[in-house]
């Protein structure tokens, strides 16, 4: 029997190589003579980076950046094997992880340290970028990130203004004559794992304005000043980019990487599933594992589970889903793809509890899952 165990993280808790272990770990006991191949995933969001750059046999590297609020940190991103291509993750530098919850305010944080590991990967030669967006801290449109690279904002009276959430509605010119001209020769894929409008009711300041420090206030300067930067920007830039999918990712970084960077913005899981050449193994298998920490509706669009289901349907290949909270009704889950799904959780316990014992927990559960699909093999 051949086994693919290809999960998501489950956020908090374990990180995807490490679902990949306890799940194989769990195979292995039900089943030694199972052959079980781990392929690690990922949408698009933290994670991305590294998960993208073991696939391409790369490094590490690091270099200094601002943090969200302009501190110096130092920040890793990949380089692939030949050094041409770069993955980022722009939380790296601008993620809401860098700050406290009493240091949160979106019309402070800037994604200028995002362009600074922009620039760092330019001067090493990468001329194709694959930038993950998740986890930001910032809902600026990229105009920090632009700024490292050397665009110019001006307000009305031609005086500079300082690249933050803060200005965007007061930017009324863009300056691109100091912008990095090797950013006419690189090719920039987003990955993105959500799917909002820069502005408006489900746009970047009103959904995840508020978990980035946003009060109900600055949530609405917030988005009166992204669809008034988007103005100026489509005008400058002659792209309309602030109603499609994804604009409003990382706090409008979505748009800023169309217009700035010329980049075409794509679901994560299907440029992670590529890099890992996932798609033959699962030709050649019996049956794949995935998982997530929370499965709900937002698994239907753009995640792992969504875009591994949609290939194990087209290769006939039956899929088996983990995860430790469980919000999806069963109907959902079939039309979905999913073959099978259940929770790792085998008795009443607090998330604290079922973090610390997260591996144990998949392990178990895979175990039970390989006996009922191969018990009488």
């Amino acid at each position: 029997m051949k086994i693919l165990i290809a999960p998501d993280k489950f956020r908090g808790s374990l990180e995807a190589d490490e679902v990949c272990q306890a799940a194989e770990k769990g195979i292995l006991r039900a089943f030694p003579q199972a052959e079980v191949t781990c392929i690690p995933l990922a949408d698009g969001g933290e994670g991305t980076a590294a998960i993208l750059t073991h696939y391409a046999g790369g490094v590490s590297v690091s270099t200094q950046v601002n943090d969200p609020l302009g501190r110096p940190i130092e920040a890793s991103y990949g380089l692939s094997a030949d050094g041409t291509t770069a993955f980022i993750e722009m939380a790296a530098a601008s993620g809401l992880a860098l700050l406290s919850k009493m240091e949160r305010n979106p019309e402070r944080t800037s994604t200028f340290g995002s362009g600074q590991l922009i620039r760092d990967a330019l001067d090493r030669g990468a001329r194709k970028l694959v930038l993950g967006i998740g986890g930001s801290a910032t809902t600026d449109a990229g105009i920090g990130m632009a700024a490292a690279l050397g665009f110019l904002f001006k307000d009305q009276n031609g005086r500079p203004v300082s690249p933050a959430g803060h200005a965007l509605s007061s930017i009324a010119f863009i300056d691109s004559s100091q912008a990095d001209p090797r950013l006419a020769e690189t090719s920039v894929t987003v990955a993105c794992d959500v799917t909002n409008p820069l502005f408006g009711s489900t746009g970047a300041a009103v959904i995840y304005g508020p978990q980035k420090g946003a009060d109900p206030a600055m949530v609405q300067r917030l988005d009166a000043g992204l669809k008034h930067f988007a103005g100026i920007a489509e005008s400058h830039f002659g792209k309309k980019a602030s109603s499609l999918p994804g604009a409003g990712a990382a706090g409008g970084l979505g748009a800023g990487a169309i217009w700035f960077l010329n980049a075409t913005l794509r679901d994560g899981v299907s440029i992670v599933m590529e890099y890992s050449r996932i798609f033959e193994l699962i030709r050649q298998s019996d049956l794949v594992i995935t998982g997530e920490g929370k499965v709900d509706n937002q698994t239907l669009s753009g995640k792992v589970v969504k875009g591994l289901a949609d290939a194990c349907t087209s290769a006939g290949v039956p899929l088996a889903v983990i995860c430790g909270t469980l919000h999806i009704k069963p109907e959902a889950a079939a039309a979905a793809g999913m073959t099978f799904v259940t929770s790792v959780l085998d008795r009443p316990v607090t998330l604290e509890q079922a973090q610390q014992n997260a591996p144990r927990l998949v392990s178990d559960a895979t175990f039970h899952l390989a006996r009922l699909f191969f018990y009488n093999r």
